[in-house]
């Protein structure tokens, strides 16, 4: 599936875009689109100097998505001040993750990066402060019946999503990084306790360097809806090349997936990131993250999905056995999140009881 995707050849050979026909380029766009890469695909031209190197036609939605990719920092940059200001008086630590983390602390992922809402991490003990903080200013939680909502207060590792009745704009309340019910448990007080200052701010935080890594690893693996996959692996792809330049972070990073009980996930990670991104990951690393490393044959089943699943939800980048990956890995995640007596009671009432959209 790889050797079909143009977009994971630009990521790897930006210079050889030159050189593409017409016909490339329109099979190009339209895989980025549905990879929601379109403009993080601008951002590399950019950065290179390729940009004014690209035939006019495909130049122009291009640079109609670099457009849209800096409205929407501004965008994320003002929804940041105002979640700051509806928290002012809660004081809590405030962690912004993925998106808004990586366009506040300016980070490479930022760059072309579009995203749907603003994910923060408070301590557990506060959510409720939080919440009824964040309801005064303005966002209401989104409509759930009283399962949904009760699985989210009881067994997820988020609240339910909160929406801004004026402005639209979607924020979600984290407490940790995966479901209390999940089969791994990273400590988010560990998570709390690295985590860094952003520069020019004394109320909002983002996580060290490996914790970032590891959570956008723990985000792409262990969730069930892989349309963003592509980006996502993306995302970490840029992540480990920027923080790669200090040599301490390449040995620190197995230590920090062990601590956080991350290990299959870190192995994944960089697995798949070296395999259809060509990441330059040390050999110390790879060989020391191959503690997560799971048997032969389930590495060959999961590299039969998730090289499939991380392709673009595109006709090209697909065979007849892709759309099964991703209902494999759909179960996955499930199976990963609840232990199997709750994912039972869980599948069964959403598929019989739960109302249905009309």
């Amino acid at each position: 599936m790889i050797s079909n995707c143009l977009v994971v050849h630009a990521l790897r050979q930006p210079d050889a875009l030159t050189s593409l026909s017409l016909a490339d380029w329109d099979l190009l766009l339209r895989q980025a689109r549905r990879a929601n890469l379109l403009a993080r695909l601008c951002a590399v031209l950019d950065e290179r100097g390729l940009i004014e190197k690209v035939p006019p036609q495909p130049r122009e939605h291009l640079e109609w998505s670099r457009a849209i990719a800096e409205k929407h920092t501004q965008a994320v940059q003002w929804e940041v001040a105002m979640i700051r200001k509806a928290l002012a008086g809660v004081g809590v630590p405030l962690i912004l993750l993925k998106g808004a983390a990586y366009v506040m602390a300016k980070l490479p992922p930022a760059q072309g990066r579009l995203f749907s809402d603003i994910d923060i991490m408070v301590p557990k003990a506060s959510l409720n402060e939080v919440e009824a903080a964040l309801m005064f200013h303005g966002w209401a939680t989104t409509d759930l019946d009283d399962y949904d909502q009760r699985y989210y207060r009881i067994w997820m590792h988020e609240l339910p999503p909160m929406q801004h009745v004026k402005r639209m704009t979607v924020i979600d309340v984290h407490h940790a990084i995966l479901p209390e019910t999940a089969r791994v448990h990273p400590d988010p007080e560990k998570l709390r306790a690295a985590a860094q200052l952003l520069n020019g701010y004394n109320d909002l935080q983002v996580f060290a360097a490996a914790d970032m890594v590891l959570h956008s690893a723990t985000h792409l693996l262990h969730e069930g809806e892989l349309h963003n996959g592509l980006r996502d692996l993306v995302d970490i792809d840029s992540l480990l090349r920027h923080f790669g330049s200090v040599p301490s972070f390449w040995s620190g990073l197995p230590e920090r997936a062990q601590e956080l009980e991350l290990t299959r996930t870190l192995f994944y990670a960089l697995r798949y990131a070296v395999l259809i991104l060509h990441t330059p990951v040390p050999a110390d690393t790879m060989a020391a993250a191959q503690i997560g490393r799971p048997n032969r044959l389930m590495l060959a089943l999961m590299d039969q999905l998730f090289l499939r699943a991380l392709m673009p939800d595109h006709p090209s980048c697909s065979d007849w056995f892709t759309g099964v990956a991703r209902r494999m890995l759909f179960v996955r995640a499930n199976w990963l999140r609840m232990p199997p007596l709750l994912l039972a009671r869980h599948l069964f009432h959403k598929a019989f009881i739960s109302p249905k959209p009309e």
